[in-house]
């Protein structure tokens, strides 16, 4: 007899800033490997795994990511005490914002239709050392208003082959954004906070490994002066064999917002 299965879609909120990133690594303090020990200590009598609905990297931070849960046996009981229990025996840089019940046919990689993420940032002066988990800092000046036009070619379908780390030659390097721009920073704030902090926001149905970090990379070199707007146009062309190796810190970059299609 097949053994029942459940399946529940979670939202969830993190710190990155003392987390390897997302996928869980022997030897390392993860996301994914914390979840899933706090897990097997709740439900210590059934058969669980998890799988994310993307892999963040190591520092990086979100305000709205989610999981699936897979579950053996019957539903849980009551979502309202799992949540609960849940959150009670997380650290305190995760927070489970909602649990769903979802039916077999949800799949969290196939269903998710719109991410976007925001890279925080500061020029001009040190920060405050509070401010490291949330945000870079370039000491330099930039010059904010051409970053902010160059941030706007990245919108559309692109060649972004030249903004990911160890490309493989089949990589699926052609890829759609939705928006992209930069603005002040609204999203967080703190009394240890730069007077003016920036957010560079960006939407697509999916990202490389570094993209969004390769993306703010270029843009801080362009605010530098280190490289000019025509590079960053090149880049995005098909035949491209420009590349970048400036990676931006992953401690300012967030999952902001998670979309799935509508029969979820």
């Amino acid at each position: 007899m097949k053994k029942q299965k459940q399946y529940y879609l979670i939202r969830l909120q993190f710190l990155g800033y003392r987390f390897s990133g997302w996928q869980k690594q022997p030897g390392y303090k993860t996301v994914e490997g914390m979840l899933t020990k706090t897990l097997k200590f709740i439900l210590p009598e059934r058969q669980c795994k998890i799988l994310g609905a993307g892999r963040t990297d190591a520092k990086v931070s979100a305000l709205d990511a989610a999981f699936e849960l897979f579950l053996e046996g019957d539903p849980l009981e009551d979502l309202v005490f799992f949540k609960k229990d849940f959150n009670k025996n997380l650290p305190s840089d995760i927070r489970i914002i909602s649990v769903k019940h979802v039916k077999e046919k949800f799949n969290i990689i196939q269903h998710s239709k719109e991410k976007e993420y925001v890279y925080l940032f500061s020029y001009g002066e040190k920060n405050h050392p509070y401010t490291a988990p949330f945000m870079a800092n370039v000491q330099e000046e930039l010059d904010l208003e051409l970053m902010k036009t160059a941030a706007k070619l990245f919108v559309g379908t692109h060649n972004f082959k030249s903004f990911t780390a160890k490309p493989k030659e089949n990589g699926k390097f052609i890829r759609t954004i939705n928006s992209s721009e930069i603005k002040e920073n609204t999203i967080l704030t703190a009394n240890f906070f730069p007077e003016k902090s920036y957010a560079f926001h960006i939407k697509g149905e999916g990202f490389m490994r570094y993209q969004v970090r390769m993306l703010m990379g270029a843009l801080i070199q362009l605010g530098k002066g280190e490289i000019a707007i025509t590079e960053i146009e090149n880049a995005l062309k098909i035949d491209s064999t420009t590349k970048f190796s400036f990676v931006a810190p992953g401690s300012g970059l967030m999952l902001h917002s998670l979309d799935f299609n509508d029969d979820v």
